[in-house]
């Protein structure tokens, strides 16, 4: 299987990577100049958690691909799909199939834009969610920050030859595991983000914001109304490593005890694999955090959780907490808003002035 990843980036470059390590025939699809020079030139430089090495590897600008395409893993920003779904458009052939391989709701987009152009709808479109994490650090180098497993799977649920070829391609890099309820996987890893977007109201390392028992109180009330919003469309919220739906429903003090310690072992599990005394992180809080304050650009909140918001309008949830979060980010990433840890603050007077504190 021919793969091709659309978005060079810390998720999408790893993948790529490690994949054309294992000898599969990967090519690397980037906007930027400069990093696709430095890739072909090169390889890409990892550093991180597994050490530093350099992969050599192929990479390629958009307006340079050709076609048919076969697999393609779109692994932009989530306010990126549309765009690069549409420019791969005129490359499809018969058997071309594209991955939602990112954060967010993309893959009804993805299916409505190929409705569109008469190429057909989500049969062509497979879901995952990749639970590792990385940061693009310069041209050339990506950070590889936490391991993860990848979950993959049909938007039907079926197992097909297609699901199964690419997931042993991509246990190059890491476990894939795969699902047969891939679109609860997404809105799982969606409903877990709204306290990875709290997290982003200060520049300060996860420890410092979810690590503190007040905010993470905070934010377990943040997800739990992503969970009603969830329930009120009628969605089944699967666990995956870092998550657990369960816990973020408590009814009693002693069930708040229970969430805050599922954080505590999120923020571990993020960290376990990390050695100061070998590497000293750059990425040290979200990648909602690292495009804010390292990249100096807008985070794909409004595209993936923004949409959460849209969803639960649209069921009649209540949606006060997620829309006060979601604006705050918003100000800081428009220059109108100072971050800090005064904005866990006014979130928190706001949680208990709407009646929504964690018992």
């Amino acid at each position: 299987m021919k793969v091709t990843i659309v978005g060079a980036g810390a998720i999408g470059g790893l993948a790529g990577a490690f994949m054309t390590k294992a000898g599969y025939d990967v090519l690397l699809v980037d906007r930027w100049q400069e990093h696709v020079d430095a890739l072909n030139r090169d390889g890409l430089f990892i550093d991180g958690i597994r050490g530093e090495m350099r992969i050599p590897v192929r990479a390629a600008t958009p307006e340079t691909l050709t076609g048919p395409l076969e697999a393609v893993l779109i692994a932009t920003k989530s306010q990126h799909t549309g765009d690069a779904v549409r420019e791969i458009l005129p490359l499809f052939g018969p058997q071309t199939f594209i991955v939602s391989y990112q954060n967010g709701f993309n893959e009804p987009l993805i299916a409505e834009i190929l409705h569109g152009a008469g190429l057909g709808g989500m049969e062509r479109v497979i879901g995952s969610i990749p639970n590792y994490g990385g940061a693009l650090v310069d041209p050339g180098h990506i950070e590889f920050v936490h391991e993860g497993p990848i979950q993959l799977g049909e938007m039907n649920g079926a197992s097909t030859p297609r699901l199964e070829e690419l997931a042993r391609m991509l246990e190059a890099l890491t476990v894939v595991q795969r699902s047969n309820n891939i679109w609860g996987q997404i809105w799982a890893k969606e409903v877990y983000s709204a306290q990875v977007v709290f997290s982003a109201l200060a520049d300060a390392p996860i420890r410092e914001t979810l690590g503190v028992e007040r905010y993470a109180r905070v934010a377990g009330a943040v997800v739990r109304e992503a969970l009603e919003i969830a329930d009120a469309n009628g969605i089944t919220v699967e666990a995956f490593d870092f998550f657990d739906p369960a816990n973020y429903r408590p009814q009693t003090p002693a069930d708040t005890r229970r969430l805050l310690d599922n954080i505590n072992h999120a923020i571990w599990l993020l960290k376990k694999d990390q050695k100061p005394e070998t590497h000293q992180f750059r990425k040290k809080g979200s990648g909602i955090w690292w495009d804010i304050v390292y990249r100096n650009r807008p985070s794909e909140v409004r595209a993936s959780n923004g949409k959460l918001i849209h969803f639960g309008r649209a069921a009649g949830a209540d949606v006060r907490l997620s829309e006060k979060l979601c604006s705050m980010i918003y100000e800081i990433e428009d220059g109108t808003r100072p971050l800090g840890f005064q904005n866990f603050d006014e979130l928190e007077a706001y949680v208990q002035s709407i009646g929504k504190a964690l018992p």
